[in-house]
């Protein structure tokens, strides 16, 4: 758990400096100085983020995306996977696309 610590001439919350040789408590306000005591400071890493996956051509073992009845305009078959996407602004609805769960053919509706 981290220690909180206020400045003693202004009452300003501290940060900690850690670029310093050693770790210290640095108020922005008023710049005052403290050396951190014996205080161990914790290192917070951040967490790796994943990579998003865009759903391609190539992408024939993604089997998670729900399937539904839709006839493909290539082949005549009637199920279908489908996503949304949100290609236009905000304020618009999104972009529903189909693949063909046969011939992998992939086609959007706008609505």
């Amino acid at each position: 758990m981290g220690v909180i610590k206020f400045c003693p001439k202004c009452g300003t919350k501290m940060t900690q400096d850690r670029t310093a040789k050693r770790p210290q408590f640095v108020c922005p306000k008023c710049k005052y100085k403290e050396a951190t005591k014996d205080v161990k400071i914790p290192v917070v890493k951040g967490r790796r983020r994943s990579a998003v996956r865009v759903v391609g051509e190539d992408s024939e073992e993604l089997k998670p995306m729900p399937v539904m009845d839709a006839v493909c305009p290539a082949c005549g078959n009637t199920k279908a996977y489908w996503w949304l996407i949100q290609t236009r602004g905000a304020d618009e609805s999104p972009t529903q696309f189909f693949r063909c769960t046969k011939c992998n053919h992939t086609w959007r509706v706008y609505s």
